[in-house]
């Protein structure tokens, strides 16, 4: 039995990189990839949900929610968690 790479299986599942099918999943991974990060960070400031909702003025659930599934993340809600109520630095690139 051959043994396949995570990418091999992607490009197979998937499409290769470029396509619309891809794009989306890598999306998507991106999404969920800010949300755990955004967890281990109010998690290493030993903060609640609860707790950072209160800093930015957002409800527990919508922590949750971005910590889940960081999709519907706005740019300025992502500044508010990580500098208001994280004390943090938001570093983003782009690649073209």
């Amino acid at each position: 039995m051959e043994t396949k790479s995570w990418k091999e299986i992607k490009d197979s599942v998937y499409g290769k990189k470029g396509t619309t099918r891809r794009d989306e999943l890598d999306r998507d991974f991106e999404s969920f990839k800010i949300g755990l990060l955004l967890r281990q960070a109010r998690e290493e400031k030993e903060l609640t949900q609860e707790q950072l909702g209160k800093l930015i003025d957002k409800k527990r659930t919508y922590i949750s929610r971005i910590e889940n599934n960081g999709s519907n993340l706005t740019l300025k809600t992502l500044f508010d968690i990580v500098e208001k109520g994280l004390g943090g630095k938001v570093n983003i690139s782009i690649e073209v």
